[in-house]
């Protein structure tokens, strides 16, 4: 007589496989309706917070799934560790959000010049529904200041022009999209080429005349259209917008350029669109791009 030996069956361990698959998979199409759709950033953390419910729920019955495996050799071990698997994605992604909300300073504003830092061009304007933040304050400017000490402007001993090329090829480069510049009259290099001169022979009185002036018709009086007042001699302001690779999330840039004596100073403004906290991305996109630009203006870099 033959003896046939079932092997018990630990259903919690299916049962987390399929939360942390729909966990993960709820993440998957969240990040990539935020990153190339339509969701917004505030909608984007709700959805991100509703999928760590699953994936929580999935770990203890992973566990429970594998200490069943071990006592009594039940199936489900690989159910158990797909289910671990699948619930790392949304607990890391939170996990990492809370440390860095934790670790860094509530600030949503970094500015390489705390004292004058660059102004908008164009104020961003974003619906924040849930997440709402306060001003900018002293109090803030002061705590980035104690977070991000290395955060400061640069000064180039090169001309504004040199540096003006430098700053757009460097967003370029780095996914910074400019969307608007004042000042860009002051980084036209000195030099121009000169018109051809005319010949300095004597004119022969009985020559006809090369060309006779057209009259054109008198232009119609049209009302002035408002102007935004200029940009002080030697300023120039660039404002642009950028996202983080992998999440999507957007943030707005300011670009200042002051050309003082025979050196330029850059400064940078960056504001995450959403929410009181940038969780340090901010810093690090200003840091990030200083150094890039150190990088493309090798040699003529400053104090």
């Amino acid at each position: 007589m033959t003896i046939r030996y079932d092997r018990p069956v630990s259903r919690s361990a299916f049962l987390a496989r399929r939360l942390g698959f729909f966990a993960a998979g709820m993440l998957a199409i969240v990040i990539l309706a935020h990153r190339f759709g339509p969701l917004t950033t505030p909608d984007f953390v709700a959805l991100v917070a509703i999928s760590t419910v699953p994936a929580a729920l999935a770990v203890p019955l992973a566990l429970i799934g594998l200490a069943r495996l071990w006592q009594v050799g039940a199936l489900g071990g690989v159910a158990a560790a797909w289910a671990l698997f699948y619930a790392t994605l949304p607990l890391g992604l939170t996990g990492w959000a809370a440390m860095r909300y934790l670790d860094r300073p509530p600030i949503y504003d970094v500015s390489s010049d705390l004292v004058d830092p660059p102004q908008w061009l164009r104020p961003p304007a974003a619906r924040q529904q849930w997440m709402e933040r306060p001003p900018v304050t002293q109090a803030t400017r002061e705590a980035q200041y104690g977070a991000y000490p290395g955060l400061t402007g640069r000064r180039y001993e090169g001309a504004l022009d040199r540096v003006y090329e430098a700053v757009r090829k460097v967003a370029d480069a780095n996914g910074i999209r400019i969307i608007a510049e004042r000042g860009q009259e002051f980084a036209v290099p000195e030099f121009q080429p000169l018109a051809p001169a005319a010949p300095t022979g004597a004119a022969d009185p009985n020559a006809e005349p090369l060309s006779v002036p057209v009259p054109s018709p008198r232009p119609e009086p049209q009302l002035a259209a408002p102007s935004l007042p200029p940009e002080p001699v030697g300023t120039v302001r660039l404002q642009a917008t950028t996202r983080t690779f992998a999440l999507g999330l957007p943030f707005d840039v300011v670009i200042r350029l002051r050309e003082e004596a025979e050196t330029t100073l850059v400064d940078l403004r960056v504001a995450s669109r959403y929410g009181p906290h940038d969780l340090g991305i901010g810093a690090e996109i200003a840091e990030h791009y200083m150094h890039a630009l150190d990088a493309e203006l090798l040699g003529i870099a400053g104090d």
